[in-house]
């Protein structure tokens, strides 16, 4: 998601090589698909399989291999969460500011933080709410981040 909130425009980073092969790997697609379902069923994010997969196993993309993303193939074995991960990431967060803000209730900065966060949720439950991925009648509240976070 865009940084509203800063003068950075978020496009730093490693590049991909223009090449997509990878001759060490010595996996067979089948094989790296039961490696992603069993991290799943381990409470595993794709985001922290595909980290996973590139440093215990030498797999750069899953793409190049199974010719489907990591996301796929959860789908495909009913794995997915029913949240998209980004939505929970942003539901987590919120949870977990609004838990600090409890306790401190003078703490400006968090609070700002937690405006900042609770916007980006919304924001990205319209883009989903058009998308048809959640109910058109959701909205986000605090206790309902909590519920969903635990």
């Amino acid at each position: 998601m865009a940084r509203m909130y800063s003068r950075k425009k978020g496009r730093s980073g490693s590049k991909k090589p223009m090449k997509k092969e990878a001759g060490w790997v010595k996996y067979k697609p089948k094989e790296i698909e039961e490696i992603i379902v069993k991290l799943s069923k381990q409470g595993m994010q794709s985001a922290e399989i595909g980290t996973i997969l590139r440093d215990e196993y030498g797999i750069p993309l899953t793409k190049i291999f199974t010719k489907t993303r990591i996301s796929a193939i959860l789908k495909k074995h009913k794995l997915y969460p029913s949240y998209p991960e980004d939505m929970l990431n942003l539901l987590k967060k919120a949870a977990n500011l609004q838990a600090h803000m409890d306790k401190n209730k003078r703490d400006y900065t968090s609070k700002r933080g937690l405006e900042l966060t609770e916007s980006k949720i919304r924001r990205l439950a319209k883009y989903y709410k058009k998308k048809g991925i959640l109910p058109v009648d959701w909205k986000y509240s605090a206790e309902k981040a909590r519920l969903l976070v635990k």
